[in-house]
């Protein structure tokens, strides 16, 4: 049994359709253990909550026990981010597609949130990216990433042209659409669609894997995380960076992309019994065989 909170913010996703009444439900909730509600004051002015105060995301670090995120995994990634230099622990409540993250279900709201806030729960570190872009040996932009830093073509089209070293020392040279660096966390998302493989969450590794490449053999490969990986882009046309697709910057040829582990990490918080491998099941559907139409004629 861990310890109770008694300071618990609460985020919704952005511009989500229908979220009113479950924050509602939930800050009732919290009440209920006797605990106070941080409302985020985007959140609360999107759904007009005016009878909540609202706070910024610096009070809500420094004051918080616990965030509950009502969204989608996107949602969860955002406030992930924010919230990591506080070592604020977050609950993801499912309003969204997928959910690896966010693997509560508005079901489940009412029976597993109390015994959770109460000090019921499973803990679950997920390690970051500090991703840097580098010109002309001075760097230009900064960005934190909980599932994978990419380097892609730009608005022109046509292949990227890079070439990636490990702590200094060239891998390949390579042209594909894409190359990703992705955490575990990460491993479920894009670089899956990739034909990467999945990381188990508590894996201390990182993961590379190339999005179409012309070189047919050019395979993902995972390294250790305490590894810094540099991408420079060595051809003339346009690329881009991507940080959790949620924020991005324009590449210059000889621009280099610094990856590396983060010295913060996000804790996500589960429901006693919480396993990843049931997550896979369900979110993969790993248990659903195949139709032999022919059996059913």
């Amino acid at each position: 049994m861990s310890r109770a909170f008694t300071n618990v913010a609460l985020f919704g996703k952005q511009r989500a359709e229908n979220i009113r009444e479950p924050l509602l439900t939930i800050a009732r909730i919290v009440e209920s253990t006797g605990a106070a509600v941080l409302f985020d004051a985007a959140t609360r002015d999107q759904v007009g909550l005016g009878q909540y105060p609202g706070h910024d995301v610096n009070t809500i670090g420094a004051q918080a026990d616990v965030a509950i995120v009502l969204g989608g995994d996107g949602t969860m990634l955002g406030i992930a981010r924010q919230l990591a230099p506080f070592r604020v622990p977050l609950i993801g409540i499912n309003h969204g597609r997928v959910g690896f993250m966010t693997d509560v279900s508005l079901e489940q709201i009412a029976e597993v949130l109390v015994p959770m806030l109460g000090g019921a729960y499973e803990t679950d570190r997920r390690s970051l990216l500090d991703g840097e872009i580098r010109r002309s040996g001075q760097a230009t932009y900064r960005a934190a990433a909980l599932n994978d830093i990419v380097v892609t073509r730009g608005v022109t089209g046509g292949m990227v042209e890079y070439t990636v070293r490990v702590d200094g020392v060239t891998m390949y040279n390579q042209r594909a659409d894409a190359v990703i660096v992705a955490t575990p966390t990460g491993s479920t998302a894009y670089a899956l669609s990739a034909d990467g493989p999945i990381l188990y969450p508590s894996l201390a590794g990182l993961l590379l894997v190339p999005v179409a490449p012309q070189t047919l053999s050019n395979r993902p490969i995972v390294l250790n995380d305490d590894v810094v990986i540099e991408i420079e882009i060595t051809d003339e046309r346009d690329a881009m960076a991507h940080f959790d697709m949620q924020s991005y910057e324009q590449l210059s040829p000889g621009d280099i992309v610094q990856v590396k582990r983060s010295a913060h990490a996000a804790t996500l918080l589960h429901p006693v019994g919480y396993n990843f491998f049931e997550t896979l099941r369900q979110k993969l559907h790993w248990s659903v065989m195949p139709t032999d139409r022919h059996s059913r004629a």
